[in-house]
C-alpha cells in the first residue's frame, strides 16, 4: 500500500504542480555504516522514525528525497531507521527540529549529518527526567478497536497517597514526548515538573494519562477522516478505545471525577486535531480540549463535521494556542475554526485562543504554554 500510495502522491504532486524541496545529505559523520540508510522524519508523515517511502537515495556517498509541499513548513529530522538512531549535535546530544519554508516550486538544501545516536548513547545522553509521581501504568495496553497495543503512562498528584480525594483527569496524547526526556523524540513538555510546580504554589491537582503515539499509525489514529495522499482515518476507533477501553480502567484503577467536566483531552499538531475532534464528537466525556497548533490542514472537513457537531459543546472549554511563525494556515485556520464556533453560539467565555509571536511548531512552544492552558481550563 505504501509504495502505491506514494506513486499516486508524486503523481498527483506532479499534475498540480507543487512545490518540492530535494534534500542532500552530502556530510555525515564516520560513524556512518556502509550499509546504512538515511530516512527523514517528521510532521509530515507521522514523526514515525523511518518509513520506507521516505528512505533517501544514495548515489555518489550522498543521500537525496525529493519531497513534495505537503504544507507550506515542513519540521523533521534524519534518522538511520528509528529514533535509536535519530541526527545529534557532535557531542552526541538532542537537536532542535530541523524546519523547511517551501517558498519556490523547486529547491535543493544540502545537509549536514554532524552524528548519530545508538542505543547506547541514547541510555547515557538521555537518562529518564520522568518524576517519582510518574508510573508505567502499562507497556502493552491492549486496542482491541485496532488490534494493536500501546504504552500508557500516569500522573499522580503528589498528595495522591496520603490523600482520600478524587481528582480530575487529563489525558494527553503522543505520550512519549510528555514527562520524559529518555523517551522523546523532539523534546519533553517536562508535564510531570510543570504540574508539581503548580501544586505548591497554586494547589492545582489532577491525574495526568499520557498515551504514546503508534508511530507510523500516528497520522492515521489522529485523524477521523480518510486522506487519499495518507490513508485510512482511525481516529473514531482510536477514540472508542480511550472511551470505552482506557477510561474505564483508569477510573476503575484511580480515585477520578470521571465525569466530563473533569475530563480533558490535550494534543498538539495532529494530536491537537485529535483533541479538537474528541471534544466535539463527546462532550459527554471530554468536557475540556487543550488544542496545540492542530493540523486542521491535514482534514479540512473537520471545519464541516464541527459544524454539524458543535451545537452539543455549549459547556465545554476549548484553550486553542498557535504560533505565527508556524506555517502560512495556522493562524488563519484556527481563526476560521473559532468563529465558526462562535457563530454557532459556543460561549465566548469557554473558547480562548492564544497567538504567540514569533512562535513555530515545536516542544518548546507547547512546553512553555502548558502551564496557562492548565489553569484556564482547570480552573480550581
Amino acid at each position: 500500500m505504501t509504495k502505491n500510495w506514494l506513486i499516486c502522491l508524486f503523481f498527483l504532486t506532479a499534475i498540480n504542480a507543487f512545490a518540492q524541496v530535494t534534500f542532500i545529505v552530502n556530510e555525515f559523520p564516520e560513524n556512518t555504516p556502509d550499509v546504512s540508510s538515511i530516512y527523514i522524519s517528521g510532521d509530515f508523515e507521522g514523526w514515525s522514525g523511518g518509513r520506507e517511502e521516505f528512505k533517501l537515495i544514495k548515489l555518489n556517498q550522498k543521500y537525496s528525497l525529493t519531497i513534495p509541499k505537503f504544507k507550506d513548513v515542513l519540521n523533521f529530522k534524519f534518522t538511520l531507521g528509528s529514533w535509536d538512531t535519530v541526527e545529534t549535535d557532535k557531542e552526541g546530544n538532542s537537536i532542535q527540529n530541523r524546519s523547511y519554508i517551501f517558498k519556490k516550486p523547486t529547491d535543493t538544501v544540502y545537509v549536514s549529518v554532524s552524528n548519530w545516536a545508538s542505543p547506547s548513547t541514547q541510555s547515557k545522553s538521555k537518562q529518564s527526567t520522568a518524576s517519582k509521581n510518574v508510573f508505567i501504568f502499562s507497556e502493552n495496553f491492549d486496542i482491541p478497536q485496532l488490534n494493536r497495543t500501546r504504552k500508557i503512562s500516569v500522573y499522580l498528584p503528589p498528595n495522591y497517597d496520603i490523600s482520600r480525594k478524587k481528582y480530575p483527569v487529563l489525558y494527553m496524547l503522543d505520550g512519549q514526548n510528555v514527562f520524559d526526556n529518555a523517551t522523546s523524540y523532539s523534546g519533553e513538555w517536562e508535564v510531570d515538573e510543570q504540574l508539581n510546580k503548580l501544586f505548591k504554589q497554586e494547589s492545582l491537582s489532577l491525574i495526568v494519562v499520557a498515551i504514546d503515539h503508534g508511530n507510523e499509525k500516528r497520522l492515521n489514529e489522529y485523524s477521523a477522516w480518510d486522506s487519499s495522499k495518507y490513508g485510512k482515518g482511525e481516529g473514531k476507533e482510536f477514540l472508542d478505545f480511550i472511551i470505552e477501553t482506557l477510561k474505564p480502567e483508569i477510573d476503575k484503577q484511580y480515585r477520578t471525577k470521571s465525569n466530563s467536566n473533569n475530563t480533558a483531552i490535550m494534543g498538539s499538531s495532529m494530536g491537537g486535531l485529535f483533541s479538537h475532534y474528541a471534544a466535539i464528537k463527546r462532550p459527554d466525556v471530554f468536557g475540556k480540549a487543550a488544542v496545540f497548533s492542530p493540523s486542521f490542514w491535514y482534514a479540512t472537513t473537520c471545519f464541516k463535521f464541527t459544524e454539524e457537531h458543535v451545537g452539543k459543546t455549549k459547556k465545554s472549554k476549548f484553550y486553542y494556542l498557535a504560533g505565527d511563525k508556524e506555517d502560512e494556515t495556522m493562524v488563519g485556520n484556527l481563526d476560521k475554526m473559532t468563529r465558526l464556533m462562535l457563530n454557532n453560539k459556543v460561549p465566548s467565555k469557554n473558547l480562548k485562543t492564544t497567538v504567540i509571536a514569533n512562535g513555530v511548531h515545536n516542544e518548546i512552544l507547547w512546553k512553555t504554554e502548558f502551564e496557562k492552558a492548565i489553569i484556564w481550563l482547570f480552573n480550581q
